[in-house]
């Protein structure tokens, strides 16, 4: 894990208010447990779903536009389709912390992603689950461990 990917993990986790892009009425899905996890402790948590207005009693937003008072950071567990859409949408509002979840797959992780965030002064986090950073269960701190010894979390330098 270098320097720079510390750091931004260190300020995504300072914020407060913080969107979870991707909620989904589909169950045990990462959004669904990091929005919880950051509930439980002690974050001002809001789903962002631009399909339902509710999923088993947690209000959701159509966009990150809607959340009354806005937020400081997004994690992004979107189809990576929605991804860039997501980012631009973090830039128009000025949100400055992003973390795009990425796991064994890809996630939610599209080519061309940190460019994109760098171009628009987004502290991006392009890989992990912030799961690995705050009261991580058995699973997220071995993952944590596998991902930092293969070299896995790191930001590039954009030059």
């Amino acid at each position: 894990m270098n320097q720079e990917f510390k750091d931004r993990v260190e300020k995504f986790m300072a914020c407060r208010r913080i969107a979870v892009a991707g909620y989904s009425s589909q169950g045990e899905q990462p959004a669904n447990l990091i929005y919880r996890r950051l509930v439980n402790n002690g974050y001002e948590v809001f789903a962002v779903n631009p399909k339902a207005e509710e999923i088993s009693d947690v209000p959701c937003y159509p966009n990150l536009a809607a959340i009354p008072g806005g937020v400081e950071a997004v994690v992004l567990c979107t189809p990576p389709r929605a991804t860039i859409g997501v980012l631009n949408e973090c830039a128009d509002l000025g949100i400055q912390h992003a973390w795009i979840h990425r796991s064994v797959d890809r996630g939610s992780y599209v080519e061309g992603a940190e460019e994109y965030a760098a171009q628009r002064g987004i502290n991006l986090i392009p890989a992990g689950c912030p799961l690995m950073f705050v009261s991580p269960d058995f699973g997220h701190r071995c993952m944590k461990w596998f991902f930092s010894w293969r070299g896995l979390l790191k930001v590039e330098e954009m030059a």
